[in-house]
């Protein structure tokens, strides 16, 4: 309902007619009427006094209560809810690791169990990625040996595990970093033969 709908109601429900209306603002009739038609726009001053004298809030002319929130909490099965270790960097995550690099077991939200066991979390070093994976930022990574071009994946250069968006070419690899002060890393011919993929990030925690 338009604003000039709702004074008009608002001063009918008040038993008041305009005229009687127009002499407690200190208006003509005529003017008044243009507010109630719509045809003026109503001051902040206006409206206060209107207001009083109808004994009403503005936020009933106004309607700008808030509407109370949906209920959208949404309770997940705790059955998908999984502990999942987190290594405090990429090496550790996929080099040949001991106990003592997992730093800490965070709960995930997991919906196929048979990713679970191939499913880590990984404290980023470097800003490489910056700005989407920031130093410190935790990466979700499902273990696996491939993934789709444009997709940014954990990287095994010998010893050397990197996060990077892959492009895969015939004989050829290019490691692209998001920051553009670092350049693309392109493996090609024999050098292949020590690098491979082993997990596809999945999603990125960001710190508070």
């Amino acid at each position: 309902m338009a604003l000039s709908d709702k004074l008009k109601k608002a001063r009918v429900d008040a038993n008041l007619s305009q005229a009687e209306m127009a002499e407690k603002l200190g208006l003509n009739v005529r003017t008044y009427g243009s507010y109630e038609r719509g045809e003026r726009d109503v001051s902040t001053a206006l409206l206060r006094n209107i207001c009083q004298i109808l004994n009403i809030s503005s936020d009933e002319l106004l309607d700008t209560r808030q509407p109370k929130p949906a209920d959208t909490l949404t309770v997940l099965p705790a059955e998908k809810i999984h502990m999942i270790p987190v290594f405090g960097s990429v090496a550790a995550g996929f080099g040949a690791y001991a106990s003592s690099d997992i730093i800490e077991y965070i709960p995930l939200y997991i919906e196929n169990d048979c990713d679970v066991e191939n499913t880590i979390c990984i404290t980023v070093k470097g800003q490489s990625m910056y700005p989407k994976i920031e130093e410190g930022d935790r990466i979700v990574v499902r273990r696996q040996d491939s993934v789709d071009n444009g997709r940014i994946a954990v990287v095994m250069i010998g010893d050397e595990a990197v996060v990077k968006r892959v492009e895969c070419e015939k004989n050829k690899l290019t490691l692209i970093s998001i920051n553009p002060e670092y350049p693309p890393r392109v493996i090609e011919g024999k050098d292949l033969e020590d690098v491979r993929i082993v997990g596809l990030v999945q999603e990125v925690m960001k710190r508070l």
